[in-house]
């Protein structure tokens, strides 16, 4: 089945020509010129990958960004973020946000291609945990449901265990609040009071982890991922 691809891009001769390389390639394309048709088109279509400009009309790059990465239905689509070398600043943010990679332009073709497959393989295989994963003296158990900090086990509950695994699978990327209630507890559209619900367990866990705590980070603003310390 042929992967498809969403182009984000309001200058139509850049489309056209991915359009064509992409489907050279073996992709199926779709495309949008300004945020809010690819806001549209992303919970409509669910594309495999979405190559995100982040110079647009109407609502920009960065916006589109951030909104497709709180929404659970679209947070998992891997998006490569098209940049001016004068756009440093919005690259890191765009990074930080959640975007998987970025393409300076000018940009190579080739480059790009070769940085799509890229980051659809990582997308592949980021859903695969291994049945234990140890990290320091942290390990966890997926198969079995259970965790240790220095081989001791640590009692947590469901809703906390998934909360961890959530944040592992991620490997790095930035969840939102809204993300982690919709994905754990199946809460859409949170309330104020709901999100805290999201702290207050990350709060017990980290208090459980004890030593290993310092994995979970916190985005300000935002929400939160696990750093692995694989260096």
């Amino acid at each position: 089945m042929k992967e498809t691809i969403l182009i984000v891009e309001d200058e139509k001769d850049i489309v056209k020509m991915l359009e064509y390389n992409l489907k050279k390639e073996g992709f199926k394309t779709l495309s949008a010129h300004d945020g809010e048709d690819a806001l549209d088109l992303a919970g409509k279509e669910h594309p495999d990958l979405i190559i995100l400009d982040l110079m647009l009309p109407g609502i920009d790059g960065l916006e589109v960004c951030k909104t497709l990465k709180k929404e659970s239905k679209t947070a998992s689509i891997p998006i490569i973020m098209l940049t001016a070398k004068s756009q440093e600043s919005d690259k890191i943010v765009g990074l930080e946000l959640g975007a998987d990679d970025y393409v300076t332009k000018p940009f190579s073709l080739r480059e790009l291609i070769a940085r799509i497959k890229a980051v659809l393989r990582r997308a592949k295989e980021k859903d695969k945990l291994p049945e234990i994963l140890k990290i320091g003296e942290l390990t966890v158990d997926f198969a079995k449901i259970r965790v240790l900090v220095k081989d001791k086990p640590v009692e947590l509950t469901a809703k906390e265990f998934e909360l961890l695994k959530t944040l592992i699978k991620a490997k790095g990327r930035v969840l939102s609040r809204d993300y982690l209630l919709d994905t754990i507890w199946g809460l859409d559209h949170a309330i104020e009071i709901q999100t805290r619900t999201v702290d207050v367990h990350v709060r017990t866990l980290r208090k459980k982890l004890k030593g290993e705590a310092g994995h979970i980070l916190t985005v300000k603003n935002y929400g939160y991922r696990f750093e692995a310390d694989e260096d």
